[in-house]
Order: C-alpha cells, then structure tokens, then sequence
C-alpha cells in the first residue's frame, strides 16, 4: 500500500535552530527530493517573506519528475472574507497544485490565540478551504494541535475536521504541534477518528518527546497514509518526524510502498546532501544513514558479521545507501565508488585503480572531506585516479591582503597569484569583495587569455564548517564552494586548518571542473564530426 510523502524541510525545517536556507539551497534541495521520490514538497509561506515569495516563482520554471510543490498557509483572518485575505491570496499567486492550511483544532487556541467563538472558527476553517477547491487547488487541511484538542474537547476537535472535510479538504492531517503526545494515545485517536471520516488522514508530529517517528509509525499503523516530515528531522524545538527514519521503518519494516526500491538506496547520499547545503554537522549516530549506524568496533561483533551479518545488523545497509564499517580495519567501499563512478561515466579497472580510489577517499574524509555535497571535486578525484590529466594549472604562490579601517568596515581585499599553465607562467592582482572574491577573481583573469569561456564562470556561493571546534583558531575547516556557468552549477570542496588554502583548493577545482567538462565536450564534438564525415 502508498503512503504519500509530504516534505516540509523547506518550510517548518527551516524553522530549527541554526537553520537558514538561501532560495538557491531551497531549490537545490527541491530537486533532490523530487528525484528521490517524494511526493509532496512544501516550499514555504508566500504570504510570510520575499524568499519563499522568490522560490515559489522560480519553481514555477522547472519541470518536476515527480514532486508536487505546495505552498503553506493559514486559514483566513476573522472578519475577513475569502477573497480579501491576504494569506489566501498569496497561496493562489504561488500557483502550486497543492496547497497546505492550517487551522486551530484547540478550543484553547480558538479562543485565546484567534480570539473567536468557536462557531466562528469552524467558518474560518469551511470558508478558506472552499475558496481554494473553488480554485482549483488540492487543499491539505493541517489540523494544528490536533491532539492537544481532542484530549481536552474530542467532540470539538473531530467538529474541526468535519468543517474541513464538508468544504471539499483532500486530506485531513492531524498534527501533533506540540510535540507531546505518547505513541498509544496517537494510535488511539488516529484510530477513533480513521472510523468517522472516510477522507484520508495524514500525520504531522514533532520531536519534544523524543516520539515524533514511533508517533508517526502508530499513526500509519492505526490508519494514516499521508506522512509528514522533514530530512534529519530539522524543525522547530526538538525537530520534526525524520523522514530518513520513517521511510526505511515503513518500506523495510512494515510492508508499505513509500519510494521506489532503488531510490531507496539513495537515502544515505538524501541525508547527508541536506546536511550539507544547510551547512549542519550530521548526527554520526542517526538511525539508517548516520556515519556510524552500521559500524562495528573489534572482538565477537565483527567475527560474528563477517561470518553472516545479519549477527549484528537489522537491514543491509546498501538497502538505504549506507556501508557497513569495520573500525579496526575498514574492508568495505569500493562497490560504493565503483556505482557512484558508473553514475559519473568512469569506469574504474578491478584491482588496484579501485582500491586505490577507495583508499584515497577514505584517507580524504579521515582528513575531514565530504563529497556528498562536492560532486565535482568527487568526479575529479576519480578522474585523475583513472589516469587522466585534471591539473589545467598548477600554483605557483599566492598572497592575500585584506585592509580594515576603524570602524571594521573593509576597505579593500586584493590577492596576488602566480600560477603555471600551458608551459607559462601568470602573476596577476586582482580586487574582491571579500579575499575570497579576490582570489577567485584572480584566478579566473590569470586563465582568461588561455581560456576565454571563464568570463561566463562565476562563484555563486561559498560555506565555511569548522569540523573539531575545540582545536580553537587551530580547527580545520571544510570550504563548499558553488559556481555557476549561466547554463549549470557545481559544488567543489576544500579541506584545511588554513582557510584560504581550503578556500583556494575548492576554488582551483571548481575551474578545473569547468575545463575539464569543456574539453570533454569538445572531444565529443570532435568525434561526432569525424563519424559523420567517414558516413
């Protein structure tokens, strides 16, 4: 049986502590769980800030594989009609096939936060779900505080649904808001109102009590088939339902069908995608995806797994994308680069060019490097690995000057490099915003009279992780870097206790990765031409 996937990473996700997503990360991130399988993505209240506004319009622009994009609102403002709130006509102007209200199901909340009658809530509730039906939208009706409403006032609280349901709401989603409730209340109440209410029910739970998947889990077992949640359970407080959690539990565990099986596999590379674009550690220990969920530290535990190892782990980990790892000697990963090579188009021979590429990698993320997020350096890893030529240029030296008046303000960044190409040698001084703008100018004016095509390259975005914050101003840092050439984008990493080295190795292979493509294209060009003159 389906269960339909409702994403909100982007929306209540981003309400977490140390959670900020640019409308390009927003984006970046919609199209992974697009391809991944997920149903339903809300991206945000339009009616609340210009980024979700942004987002909305630019998503209008893309061709979804799978997804519905949903945009999230509340339910008319009392003394306001349908057609002149200003919440609902923002949720029209995002244009999205779906849309996601909430609405209060707590007499508490009906009273003191909306400041109503009750009678009047209900029509809050009829009124702004029917205008949108009338408009063409699949309306997701979220049930706030659900739970909290039903304990306190149960004939008030499934009144709340009833208004929803009779004005035409597709789903009805009973949310735990608060994050309180217990696993056998969840299955009870989902259970009581699964028999009065022939429309869907969906599920939305927070983390407060450490419940949120089990809550979730309870609620699909007692009748729910629409889940909500978000990657690695970001969210507000103690975080939403983790998805990379409840879709395993209910695909692997409880025979429902939630993502194709070989999207499953990706789950792992999902998690830590996210965690990276939102520039968040990930938690080594997370369930399914997590570092060290298949780990296996010496004696019995790792005799018993390499003899069968079922002795010590409850799915495969290749089911979800992960590995398994064995800490006093780590025998696995190579059929892991060797797929994700495949993917590339590199074809790694057997024998020592692939353990070699995993014995890189591995020393790399010893040293604090994450590919998940830097495809490209990956590519280049592999290629050079493979025996083909990724240098383009070599660094010669480089300097940086950054001047600072009284105030603090910046004054002016200028790096000077020197750099080999082509059997010549380039010094160049170049200004940015920023040294690291600086530098990224610099090297692009450096390679402009050997490659003309760099003028269209630009650095779009660029993150700094400390990874062992207690080594103080002696901390190494991961560098992520984007750039952009008007027509793709790609990620490229670098690892230091020097910022600006970090900064310049993810710099040089974001070029590199551009020359490498254009001289891949060219050859195939190349090729082409020469087929169709000997046809």
């Amino acid at each position: 049986m389906k269960i339909e996937l409702f994403d909100t990473t982007l929306r209540d996700g981003t309400q977490g502590e140390h959670v900020t997503l640019t409308v390009d990360d927003k984006i970046r991130i919609a199209r992974r769980l697009d391809d991944f399988g997920i149903d339903v993505i809300e991206g945000g209240w339009p009616g609340s800030n210009p980024k979700d506004k942004e987002f909305f319009e630019r998503a209008r622009d893309i061709e979804w594989k799978h997804a519905q994009i949903c945009a999230f609102g509340s339910t008319r403002r009392a003394g306001l009609a349908p057609e002149d709130d200003p919440n609902l006509r923002a949720l029209l102007e995002a244009e999205t096939p779906t849309v996601a209200i909430f609405g209060k199901s707590w007499t508490l909340h009906a009273r003191v936060a909306l400041g109503v009658s009750l009678e009047e809530n209900l029509e809050l509730i009829a009124s702004s779900v029917a205008y949108l039906k009338a408009h063409g939208r699949r309306v997701i009706y979220d049930a706030e505080h659900f739970f909290d409403g039903y304990q306190d006032d149960p004939a008030y609280a499934l009144e709340t649904l009833r208004a929803a349901a009779e004005a035409g709401a597709d789903v009805l989603v009973l949310c735990d808001t608060n994050g309180g409730t217990l696993p056998s209340d969840i299955y009870r109440i989902v259970g009581e109102v699964r028999r009065q209410f022939d429309v869907p029910l969906g599920i939305h739970t927070h983390n407060d009590t450490g419940c949120a998947v089990a809550n979730t889990i309870m609620a699909v077992a007692a009748g729910a088939r629409h889940v909500q949640g978000t990657i690695n359970g970001i969210g507000e407080r103690c975080g939403n339902a983790d998805l990379c959690v409840v879709i395993p539990n209910l695909q692997l565990k409880m025979g429902f069908t939630c993502v194709p099986e070989e999207k499953l596999a990706q789950l792992t590379d999902l998690s830590r995608f996210v965690n990276e674009v939102a520039n968040l550690t990930p938690i080594d220990r997370a369930p399914y995806v997590g570092r060290s969920a298949f780990a296996h530290k010496g004696g019995v535990h790792v005799s018993a797994v390499m003899k069968d190892p079922r002795a010590y782990e409850h799915i495969p980990p290749e089911k979800v994308g992960n590995r398994r790892r064995v800490l006093v000697s780590d025998l696995s990963g190579k059929s892991n680069i060797q797929y994700k090579a495949a993917e590339l188009g590199i074809e790694l021979k057997e024998g020592e060019q692939a353990r070699q590429a995993v014995q890189r990698i591995k020393e790399l993320e010893h040293l604090g490097y994450e590919f998940q997020g830097a495809e490209a350096s990956f590519e280049l890893l592999l290629r050079t690995i493979q025996g083909e030529d990724t240098r383009f240029f070599t660094l010669d030296r480089l300097r940086v000057r950054t001047e600072i008046d009284e105030d603090g303000g910046v004054c002016n960044s200028e790096a000077t490099l020197a750099i080999r190409v082509q059997d010549a040698r380039e010094l160049v001084v170049a200004e940015g915003n920023g040294p690291v703008d600086a530098l990224s100018n610099a090297l692009r004016k450096a390679l402009r009279c050997f490659y003309p095509d760099l003028d269209q390259v630009h650095l779009s975005d660029y993150k700094v992780r400390v990874l062992n914050s207690d080594d103080g101003t002696a901390a190494a840092v991961r560098v992520l870097v984007e750039h952009r050439d008007g027509e793709r984008r790609w990620h490229t990493v670098g690892v230091s206790t020097n910022i600006l080295e970090a900064s310049w190795q993810a710099l040089a292979d974001g070029i590199r990765y551009y020359l490498l493509k254009k001289r891949q294209g060219e050859l195939a060009a190349s090729a082409a031409l020469a087929s169709a003159q000997r046809t």
